[in-house]
């Protein structure tokens, strides 16, 4: 299976994992908002986990998109996994999210 997604959003931007990770960080209580827009042909099952907890799953017919949300109440780096999987092949992506104690100053 080709990778399905082909774009992945945290909060409005495209991730990109060598990035400012500023772009994605949030306080607690401020949702971050996952977006995957997927490609090609058929129907796959996505989701979204984070802390060990499934936070969206859904059935996406392709081409399509699949978007979420996740709120933290405590400051922490947590790492969310996005899967998508087609029959019995599975793909991964982790994403890193970062809860701030407080305002960036600056």
């Amino acid at each position: 299976m080709q990778n399905p997604v082909k774009i992945l959003r945290v909060n409005g931007v495209e991730y990109n994992s060598n990035r400012d990770p500023q772009f994605y960080r949030r306080l607690p209580k401020q949702p971050f908002q996952i977006q995957a827009v997927l490609g090609g042909k058929g129907t796959v099952s996505i989701k979204f986990e984070a802390e060990g907890k499934v936070v969206a799953e859904k059935s996406v017919t392709l081409p399509g998109k699949f978007d979420c949300s996740v709120t933290f109440d405590t400051p922490a780096t947590r790492i969310g996994v996005l899967t998508v999987q087609m029959g019995t092949e599975k793909i991964q992506r982790s994403i890193r999210l970062d809860v701030l104690d407080h305002a960036w100053i600056g």
